[in-house]
C-alpha cells in the first residue's frame, strides 16, 4: 500500500490524548487508511504524519471527518540504512506484532 507523508498545522495545541487518538483510530479504520506515526513540532502545533493509504483523497476523507487540517499529502517511500526492514515489517500481515528494528 502507499506511503504518505501529511503535513497538518492546528491552530491550537494538537490534542494528544487518548480519546483523540481512539477517535481518529476508529474513522482511520472505517476508512481504510493506516496512521504509522507523527512527529509533533517543539510549539505542539504542527504534525508530520506517516500513514498507509489508497489514495490522498481517502486520507482527506478521515481528516475531515474527525476535523483535523490537511496542509499537504506527499507519496514517499522507505530510504535509509533500515529501509528494507521496514519495507518487510509493512508487508507483514500481522501489523499487530512488536518488532525492532536494528
Amino acid at each position: 500500500m502507499p506511503l504518505f507523508l501529511i503535513e497538518r498545522t492546528f491552530a491550537d495545541l494538537v490534542p494528544t490524548d487518548d480519546e483523540s487518538m481512539a477517535a481518529i483510530k476508529l474513522v482511520n479504520d472505517e476508512i481504510g487508511v493506516q496512521w504509522l506515526f507523527s512527529f509533533l513540532s517543539a510549539d505542539k502545533r504542527k504534525t508530520f504524519c506517516l500513514y498507509e493509504a489508497v489514495s490522498p483523497e481517502a486520507i482527506r476523507a478521515a481528516a475531515q471527518r474527525v476535523g483535523i487540517p490537511v496542509d499537504a499529502i506527499i507519496e514517499v517511500s522507505e530510504m535509509g540504512p533500515d529501509a528494507a526492514a521496514i519495507a518487510a515489517l509493512r508487508a507483514h500481515p500481522d501489523k499487530s506484532a512488536v518488532h525492532q528494528v536494528s
